[in-house]
């Protein structure tokens, strides 16, 4: 059987008012309850509302784990893997993956932000040395002086080129989003000059449309598989 991609959007996690003290004391508790030392000890370094999203989309990528493995999340022990700094426990950065009972899960993963917005990819049962990358982008994001030097190849500034305003943010966004996801697949990251990835019609690379990715309309996806 072919393996199968699986995508889900989580929505921001945002509270205003009387009740946010009580919602963040809530993802805290479930962050203790779910989440490993080397992610909580993560999250300790960030401050408001960066340390949110953060928890909010590692438990959000657990359970959805947990789920497709038909397993407890409690069960689930991170182990992330970084291509400078090694693979395991004590790794909270990387690749996603997960050990049960001290032995790998056979589920691959990928995960993004934008806007908020958590967007998780998984393949279960994947095939040998397959790989996966997912990306999404805000295209607001997108405009600054120098993002066409700095993140395109030649090819891509000249398809480019006709756009202004927010078309031009939009594939700009499309752009980036398959490039990230691409470089996540293989683990390169931004070690990469991204201006000398040209995605434009890459094997293995695709957008996600907000059918299929969740995402609202005006966010960019994309992912690579292969």
């Amino acid at each position: 059987m072919a393996s199968q991609l699986v995508v889900r959007a989580c929505p921001p996690f945002r509270v205003r008012g009387q009740d946010s003290t009580e919602a963040v004391a809530g993802l805290e508790r479930s962050a203790r309850r779910l989440l490993d030392g080397a992610e909580l000890e993560r999250a300790r370094g960030m401050v408001q509302p960066a340390r949110s999203d953060f928890l909010a989309g590692r438990i959000a990528q657990r359970l959805f784990a947990a789920e497709l493995l038909g397993v407890r999340a409690e069960d689930l022990a991170a182990s992330y893997t970084c291509p400078q700094c090694g693979s395991g426990a004590a790794i909270s950065h990387g690749t996603p993956g997960y050990t049960r009972a001290g032995a790998p899960v056979p589920l691959l993963l990928s995960l993004s932000r934008a806007a908020g917005w958590t967007l998780l990819a998984a393949v279960l049962q994947p095939a040998p040395k397959q790989r996966l990358g997912v990306d999404a982008e805000d295209p607001q994001l997108m405009e600054f002086d120098g993002f066409d030097a700095v993140a395109l190849t030649p090819a891509e500034r000249q398809a480019l080129a006709p756009l202004t305003g927010s078309a031009l943010l939009r594939e700009r966004a499309r752009l980036w989003a398959r490039k990230e996801a691409f470089l996540k697949m293989t683990g390169e990251g931004l070690r990469r000059a991204p201006q000398t990835l040209d995605v434009l019609d890459r094997h293995g690379v695709r957008d996600l449309g907000p059918a299929e990715s969740g995402l609202p309309g005006h966010l960019a996806a994309a992912v690579a598989f292969g």
